[in-house]
């Protein structure tokens, strides 16, 4: 057992080394402003990719396959609904009165008519899903977003984003439950249910010629979205700065 484990040791660091090896990173003097650490960020990203090529993407592709889609629509649901109380604090927290009385409307619903959260009634009531968090509340609160950075597990940040996280964890009900069993076990479901619902978001970068200026990118763009609640301001010149780093490849 012990030389088995070894092996299978052994066979996950090569294959975590071997997606690290991908597009260089570009000269200091050439590099994106928003991106000062990219050699760093892209040994990140790609230890981050070859983990999850060995580890959840096979499981959330069983997932998948085993699991029916109204089933998977449930999990989903449940997910979101236990993300309303962080919801609920960051709109309050960043002024935004109308948002937080929505989701509480969301909460109560879902949670009592929707078993759970298992049913999203509160669609069909004309209570929209919010997506706010502490990175949000921070950018509202006039605190900069720093450099992009790639967080092992997490994945792409900004410092800001980086800083939120355990504020995000702890407005999460689960955190506050004290059965580690369930605890991890509702984890794991919902993370495993995330990543088979990006494989559609996943295609589209595929063909990409650098994954990982694309994935930051849309990252940062996204960001901007929620922060300014879908209308962004217009930057070209950040735009063309993309376009260009794309040619470069």
């Amino acid at each position: 057992m012990p030389h088995r484990r070894l092996t299978i040791a052994i066979a996950i660091s090569m294959l975590l080394v071997s997606a690290c090896s991908s597009i260089p990173a570009a000269p200091k003097d050439q590099r994106s402003p928003k991106d000062p650490w990219e050699p760093m960020n892209r040994q990140i990203h790609g230890f981050n990719e070859g983990l999850d090529k060995v580890t959840l993407k096979p499981v959330a592709k069983a997932y998948e396959a085993v699991i029916p889609k109204i089933l998977r629509t449930g999990v989903g649901n449940f997910s979101s609904n236990l993300r309303a109380p962080l919801n609920i604090i960051a709109s309050l927290l960043q002024g935004k009165g109308k948002k937080s009385l929505s989701e509480s409307g969301r909460l109560l619903a879902n949670s009592t008519f929707g078993l759970l959260g298992f049913l999203d009634v509160a669609t069909d009531m004309g209570l929209e899903k919010q997506n706010e968090d502490f990175g949000q509340v921070f950018a509202t609160w006039g605190i900069p977003d720093g450099p992009f950075v790639s967080i092992p597990v997490f994945g792409p940040r900004t410092v800001r984003d980086a800083v939120a996280i355990p504020f995000n964890f702890l407005a999460d009900p689960l955190f506050w439950v004290d059965n580690a069993s369930v605890r991890d076990k509702i984890y794991f479901t919902r993370l495993v249910d995330v990543r088979q619902r990006l494989f559609s978001a996943e295609t589209l970068i595929e063909d990409s010629q650098d994954k990982y200026i694309s994935i930051r990118e849309a990252y940062l763009q996204n960001r901007l979205f929620l922060i300014y609640d879908g209308d962004p301001p217009q930057k070209d010149d950040e735009f063309d700065e993309f376009l260009e780093e794309e040619e470069d490849y």
